[in-house]
């Protein structure tokens, strides 16, 4: 039977649960939910097909800017289908997903740009990235950017950059954390 310290009066099974949650709520918080999460399954990652988009376009209408931009209604808008089959005949594109148990749960774009700048460097612009509400916080968001900068590699990017809005600072602390720098303001204009 369980004891307070591996020795002594035994402690009674409810006792050692409630301490077991207590334990994990503390370790939780302070390993940023790091053992909080399932342990992570097999994770592929793939260029999207077209049967992908639906649930594509499901994550990116996930959230509070995509809610107010995005269809996520079946049938898709054709310009979904339309812009997938753009990106996907377009050698320099890279629209990929993470699939899980045969669930799509991530999903981001990558270019690949050629530039005069820098001694003629191409560089990796990462886009849309989304993960399922219910896998955030597991790893899978870092997975995913590390395969996407390994693939930047296989290119022979000098470098990766993104753009995010300003209002997602969980997401520029965690961009930060993978190693990037807020080095440059971006700006836009609607058309």
């Amino acid at each position: 039977m369980a004891t307070a310290s591996g020795h002594g009066r035994p402690r009674k099974p409810e006792v050692v649960d409630a301490i077991g949650r207590e334990w994990l709520d503390r370790t939780c918080r302070r390993q940023a939910r790091a053992v909080c999460r399932p342990s992570m399954s097999e994770i592929d990652f793939r260029r999207a097909q077209a049967p992908d988009l639906p649930a594509i376009v499901a994550l990116l209408a996930d959230d509070a800017l995509g809610a107010g931009r995005e269809d996520a209604s079946t049938p898709l808008a054709p310009s979904y289908l339309d812009a997938f089959r753009a990106i996907d005949a377009d050698p320099n594109q890279l629209l990929a997903v993470a699939v899980e148990a045969g669930q799509v749960v991530g999903t981001l774009q990558l270019s690949f740009i050629p530039g005069i700048s820098r001694k003629g460097a191409w560089r990796g612009q990462i886009e849309g990235v989304r993960v399922a509400r219910h896998r955030r916080f597991g790893g899978v968001g870092k997975r995913m950017f590390e395969w996407a900068v390994e693939e930047c590699r296989s290119r022979n990017c000098s470098f990766v950059q993104l753009t995010t809005d300003k209002s997602r600072q969980e997401a520029h602390a965690f961009y930060e954390r993978l190693g990037f720098i807020a080095s440059h303001l971006g700006y836009r204009m609607g058309l």
